[in-house]
């Protein structure tokens, strides 16, 4: 799989961009602000509708575009992959700006900013559809130095990492995820009616039975999806660490903390959900707030069983989250048959010369790889012998020689 051109209309800092983008290697040079990452992002957003970058829309509009009577940005792709060909395409478009403000261009940016977007229009091969159609129709890998949080940050930065990869590459985990985060929202209101005293707890069962429908797939996946990533996971730190300890990974459901035989099926596993239901029904009215299912769920990392979450140093929070991204891509390649494409945001410059070493073997081995960077210098000259070099500036990109 690798996207064979690439098209950007207002989008961050591209005013216009067309672009052909080789398969392989891909190296983007250039200085902080110029554009590198807004290009990674505008491949991520066309594989997942969501910018990794920002939870606004509104800020994905290029600043000149907002004079304009209705502010557009769109981006296109065309993708070969191994079956068939694709074209996609996802526009925003937004509320008309305030034009008597047009002169100061502080208020212009902020009654543009302030109106929501009031159109996302997507198209694969031309054909409108939802944001649900569009994810998994090409699968990608982000790595960033911002991945390490993902090792200590907040659950909720772990829980959003595992859902994110496995709704690249099971669409009925994706439709169960949006499912169960609409029944989840009518049971915490129906939990907060009950403490109010109007309502009854008989009427939890119907939002119950369903909760435990849709989260028990989800549960099952996650499970799944982590026992793959950990046996590649951990071959790849004890490389990469030189046999420093050995690396486990472990879902840690908020249901049954005990796990019998059979556990990893549905069935077994929707039991289990039941029961913790019930159990906690009386906590939850109180509270008003569901307190168990796969939304309160947690992925932790263990060397030598010790949670380096939360006891690690930074640096082995690093070599984990190098180890984790690069055993993801396999299991993204296993699942699917097609190689992911990976976007590397100028992570070499966080990495010693070993870790670098190792992370440019690995990738090498992919159909299509974009790295960023703002310079050269960390690049084995051998790669970079593989690779197609490109210049990015203020917006504008153009092939750079050897």
């Amino acid at each position: 799989m690798h996207i064979t051109h690439l098209s950007l209309t207002n989008f961050r800092n591209y005013v216009s961009l067309d672009l052909a983008l080789p398969p392989h290697i891909m190296v983007i040079q250039g200085d902080n602000a110029q554009g590198k990452s807004n290009l990674l992002e505008a491949i991520y957003l066309l594989a997942t509708s969501k910018s990794p970058r920002s939870t606004s829309e509104k800020e994905l509009i290029n600043w000149s575009a907002l004079k304009d009577e209705i502010p557009v940005c769109r981006l296109m792709a065309d993708v070969q992959k191994a079956r068939e060909n694709l074209s996609l395409e996802l526009a925003l478009r937004g509320k008309a700006p305030n034009t008597s403000q047009a002169a100061d261009p502080l208020a212009l940016w902020q009654s543009a900013t302030k109106a929501a977007f009031i159109h996302k229009r997507i198209r694969v091969n031309g054909v409108v559809c939802r944001a649900i159609d569009l994810i998994g129709q090409i699968n990608v890998v982000t790595f960033s130095v911002q991945d390490i949080s993902i090792i200590g940050g907040e659950p909720a930065l772990r829980r959003r990492y595992l859902d994110i990869v496995n709704s690249q590459v099971d669409t009925r985990y994706l439709r169960q995820l949006q499912r169960y985060h609409r029944v989840l929202w009518q049971r915490n209101r129906l939990l907060h009616q009950i403490g109010e005293n109007r309502a009854g707890p008989d009427e939890l069962s119907f939002w119950d039975e369903e909760l435990v429908q849709t989260g028990s797939y989800l549960m099952v996946q996650r499970d799944h999806m982590v026992a793959a990533l950990e046996q590649w996971a951990q071959v790849i730190h004890a490389e990469l660490s030189g046999d420093q300890g050995k690396l486990s990974l472990a879902y840690l459901r908020s249901i049954d903390k005990e796990r019998g035989k059979g556990d990893s099926q549905i069935e077994e596993t929707a039991e289990a959900f039941t029961r913790s239901l019930r159990a906690a029904q009386n906590k939850e009215i109180a509270q008003g707030i569901s307190l168990v299912g796969p939304h309160r769920d947690d992925l932790r990392f263990f060397i030598d069983e010790v949670d380096i979450g939360t006891f690690g140093s930074r640096g082995q929070q690093r070599t984990i989250s190098l180890s984790l991204k690069l055993a993801e891509a396999k299991f993204m390649l296993r699942e699917t048959g097609e190689h992911p494409i990976l976007l590397l945001d100028d992570v070499l410059s966080e990495l010693d010369s070993h870790r670098r070493s190792h992370m440019l073997r690995s990738v090498a081995e992919y159909q299509q790889v974009l790295m960023t960077a703002t310079d050269l210098v960390h690049f084995d000259p051998n790669f970079l012998e593989q690779a197609v070099l490109f210049r990015v500036r203020q917006g504008c990109i153009e092939p750079l020689s050897h």
